[in-house]
């Protein structure tokens, strides 16, 4: 179950550097058409930025928040050789949320749809750390 544990962790990690390569690539799109300057990065000001811009720059944010518990969390069942199936299904599901919220926020960004996606991605992680208390306990 470890492998399957960190191949779900990998999965974490290529959507957060997917966010960050879009990010990028927006920023200096926005950039070279003149649509705001690069110093406006010093301050992280990006009022004068496009939405796309801004959508995917508050996603990379979001992707170094909540995910952090994510990763402790899986860190600490490997470390206590904890894997198993549920787990698994939780962590799973968990990035599959992740990776949908994302979705949405650099496409259509619904807030609804994406608070949603959200909260449910919440409830999992918390019920991963309650199990890991629990059989920890």
């Amino acid at each position: 179950m470890d492998k399957y544990l960190v191949l779900i962790m990998f999965l974490q990690v290529a959507l957060t550097s997917g966010i960050m390569i879009l990010m990028g690539r927006r920023r200096f799109a926005a950039a070279r058409n003149r649509e705001f300057h690069l110093n406006a990065f010093r301050t992280m000001d990006l009022a004068g930025a496009n939405e796309k811009v801004i959508t995917a720059s508050r996603n990379f944010d979001n992707l170094l928040q909540m995910p952090v518990l994510f990763f402790a969390g899986v860190l600490a069942v490997l470390q206590q050789q904890q894997a198993d199936v549920v787990f698994v299904l939780l962590a799973g599901v968990y990035v599959a949320l992740r990776v949908l919220h994302s979705l949405v926020h650099v496409t259509s960004n619904q807030v609804r749809m994406r608070f949603n996606l959200f909260l449910l991605s919440c409830v999992v992680l918390w019920a991963f750390w309650l199990r890991l208390v629990v059989v920890m306990w």
